[in-house]
């Protein structure tokens, strides 16, 4: 009799309570699969071309029941490296988190040399052509918009055919050492203007060492255009 009353309350209490199966390695996989799909999707009408695939995760993984949907995010710039991480987390009630390495090569177009620059030459359309490059496999970045860097410098020779990236160029002297220039002083919407000498060389967004040519004192200013510096009162 206490035995029959012991299956009758195992029975009872699995139809009350039932055990919920474990979020195995395949949950995982699938999760981590379909947001990659979705990312690469995304990119897709920004024509980038992206082809991905998920690290090794071990069958015999095992983890808490999740109640909620998984979430999965990138834990670094997958445009800045082709072995992003992805992050699968639940926020159920037994919250968990792990981590699953992936290949992700993201390919689209980049501004390359059209032929060899020299250090010092500045930037026009016909130094440059647009061809596909996989785009995160260069930590430097890359430029894609022409528009952008007409008119830099180029600070060192760059062969023909290389991707164009950001630390290649700098921006030209918005003022030189020995130009004359406008000092603006402004406070609100008062200000002054007067006119100095730059001691130095800087471009739009530096600071410069000016002269006041009407008091000869030497003050430190924000280059804001070509010739124009501007000091707060």
């Amino acid at each position: 009799m206490r035995t029959q009353l012991f299956v009758w309350f195992l029975l009872m209490a699995s139809l009350i309570s039932p055990v919920q199966a474990e979020t195995t390695a395949d949950e995982i996989r699938v999760a981590a699969t379909s947001f990659l799909k979705a990312f690469a999707k995304e990119q897709g009408k920004r024509a980038y071309e992206v082809a991905y695939e998920t690290g090794h995760i071990d069958s015999r993984l095992a983890l808490a029941p999740c109640t909620a949907a998984l979430s999965v995010e990138f834990t670094g710039d997958p445009w800045k490296t082709e072995h992003p991480s992805l992050q699968v987390a639940c926020s159920g009630e037994r919250p968990w988190r792990m981590f699953v390495t992936t290949t992700v090569s993201i390919r689209g177009p980049a501004l390359v040399a059209a032929r060899p620059l020299g250090r010092g030459e500045r930037i026009t359309g016909s130094m440059l052509k647009t061809r596909p490059v996989i785009v995160n496999a260069s930590r430097r970045g890359i430029i894609s918009d022409a528009q952008l860097i007409k008119g830099m410098i180029v600070r060192r020779p760059v062969n023909a055919g290389s991707v164009i990236t950001p630390d290649l160029l700098e921006a030209p002297n918005a003022v030189s050492r020995g130009d004359h220039v406008i000092i603006t002083a402004r406070r609100g919407s008062f200000s002054v203007r007067s006119r100095g000498k730059a001691l130095a060389n800087a471009s739009i967004g530096e600071q410069v060492l000016v002269e006041n040519l009407g008091s000869s004192r030497t003050l430190r200013a924000n280059v804001i255009a070509p010739g124009h510096v501007e000091i707060p009162m």
